[in-house]
Formats: structure tokens, C-alpha cells, sequence
């Protein structure tokens, strides 16, 4: 019970839509938002140019990456945080071990999602496929400091988001593209005027433009 408590999202399941991982040209990873189910997030693979790629979704212990805001204090969010970073890398290594390189793997998210995939990419930085953060940004409360190590060696990033976002404050999406390009991420930010908590044609045809050229 105790190594489940620190581990809640380990042992779950990763939904699985596209081409089989084992023929696949690369991997898309899909991260749900808070509250739903990891399947639902492979709807996006409807609305993108890549039969070739698999798309995966690791699902989330009682559907919830982390209890709190994503502006919390970090410890606030432990152990459900580590667990949730822990994850994603696992699903990572499972498209490594089924021999795609690092840059044919790309993260996505949506909302918790987003926040998940930015701080993953961020934390663990290496030249991945690109990344894709729709609706989130960086984990933590204002002025956490940002000094993560490594490069995203020209890594392309997309990130868009409302200007009233009721969860995600447009400054921080403004701090994780200004942090990402310090990383040597090549980072495209939209933000959108008056949009609701969603995702907009605009950013699905970004990331299909991202997607087509990894």
C-alpha cells in the first residue's frame, strides 16, 4: 500500500491508437487533462498527418495527474508529481525499447496534460521529436526557479493558450516559451484572444505542421 501511495500512477494502463509501436516511424505521446480519460485525448490523432506515427496515452490514477494547481508549491503536489514525471519517462523508454530514436518521439498534452508534458520535456531535456503544450506551461509557483540542465538542441516546440485562461495565467505561458527557447528550443507561441479552456483549429494545423516536419 505504501509504494502504491508513492507510486499512484505506475501499473496503469496506456491507451494506444495509429500505427502499432512496433512498426511505427515514431511515437506520439498524449497526455489527458485533469479528469478524463486517457482515451479521450487520442481523439486528436483524428486531426493529424501521421498514420505512420503511434499515439500513446498513459492513464492517470483517478484520472488526476497531481491534486492541486500546477501553480502550487511543488511539494504540495508529492508524491502525485513524481509519480506523473515518472510515467511519462516510462512511456518514453517504451518507444525507445521499441527502437525509435529520441527525435522521433514527440509529447503533447492538453491542460494537466500540457503542464505534465512541458515540465517532462524541460526536466529531461534532450533533442526530442517536438512538443506540443496546449493549454499549460511550466509546473510551480511564481518564481520557482527555472534552471534545468541539458539542451533541447533546436527541439520545436508549439505552445497556445487564451489570454483569459480561467486555469493557465498567460504570463506563465509567456515564462515556459522564454524558459524553452533558453533551453534551445525553437519555440512557436499563439496566445488567442477571449478563447475558452479548449483547443482551437489554429493549434490543431500548428501541430500538424510540427508533426510533419519530424
Amino acid at each position: 500500500m505504501a509504494g502504491q501511495m508513492t507510486t499512484p500512477h505506475q501499473g496503469l494502463p496506456v491507451a494506444a491508437a495509429g500505427a502499432p509501436l512496433a512498426e511505427a516511424r515514431g511515437a506520439l505521446i498524449l497526455i489527458h487533462g485533469r479528469g478524463a480519460p486517457a482515451e479521450s485525448i487520442l481523439d486528436l490523432a483524428a486531426y493529424l498527418p501521421r498514420p505512420d506515427l503511434a499515439y500513446l496515452a498513459p492513464q492517470a490514477a483517478d484520472s488526476t495527474w497531481y491534486p492541486y494547481s500546477f501553480l502550487a508549491p511543488l511539494e504540495k503536489n508529492e508524491p502525485y508529481l513524481s509519480s506523473a514525471l515518472a510515467r511519462v519517462g516510462e512511456v518514453v523508454a517504451l518507444a525507445e525499447a521499441a527502437g525509435l530514436p529520441p527525435e522521433r518521439i514527440f509529447l503533447g498534452g492538453f491542460s494537466q496534460g500540457a503542464c505534465l508534458a512541458s515540465e517532462f520535456v524541460a526536466r529531461n531535456a534532450r533533442r526530442y521529436g517536438g512538443l506540443l503544450a496546449f493549454s499549460g506551461g511550466l509546473i510551480g509557483p511564481d518564481g520557482t526557479p527555472r534552471n534545468y540542465e541539458g539542451s533541447l538542441s533546436g527541439m520545436p516546440v508549439f505552445i497556445g493558450c487564451s489570454d483569459v485562461d480561467p486555469h493557465i495565467p498567460v504570463g506563465r505561458v509567456h515564462e515556459t516559451a522564454a524558459v524553452l527557447e533558453r533551453m534551445g528550443a525553437a519555440v512557436d507561441s499563439r496566445i488567442y484572444p477571449r478563447m475558452g479552456h479548449t483547443i482551437n483549429q489554429d493549434e490543431m494545423n500548428a501541430a500538424a505542421e510540427l508533426l510533419a516536419g519530424g
